[in-house]
């Protein structure tokens, strides 16, 4: 939902009116009882992507992601598959890939020894170069 605010303009009061108008079934059933237990007060955006992570991916199942996003190897994989792996973890460890550089460096620091050695060998900051680089060398 928050790529589909990014396409319309939706004001903060309206997102979880939005949000709410698709959940089915049980998540619908949970969005209800929540918002009876705020009471007369207005369920905030941020406040209700809060509540509903609480819900639905829990802290624990959180740190699993980020142990195997801290644990992903290239290993067996080649680079563009340990690329889209890389890409679906990350996003669980904000801080530790918030910029291109940092993200670019955790990415070489994965690859098989062979290529991260050669990758290394060319100065690169941006992510896509380290892509790039690895998979012609790869290839």
């Amino acid at each position: 939902m928050g790529k589909a605010f990014t396409l319309d303009v939706v004001s903060e009061e309206k997102k979880v009116d939005y949000v709410s108008y698709f959940l089915k079934d049980e998540a619908n059933y949970w969005c209800e009882s929540a918002r009876a237990l705020e009471g007369e007060e207005v369920i905030t955006w941020g406040r209700f992507k809060k509540i509903f992570l609480d819900k639905y991916f829990p802290r624990y199942m959180q740190t699993q992601m980020e142990l195997k996003f801290f644990e992903l190897k290239q290993e067996g994989m080649t680079v563009g598959e340990y690329e889209k792996k890389f890409t679906e973890l990350d996003r669980f460890v904000g801080d530790y890939v918030d910029t291109d550089e940092k993200r670019a460096k955790r990415f070489q620091q994965g690859l098989k020894p062979w290529l991260r050695s050669r990758v290394a060998a060319f100065v690169m900051t941006t992510y896509a170069e380290v892509v790039q680089k690895a998979m012609v060398i790869e290839g």
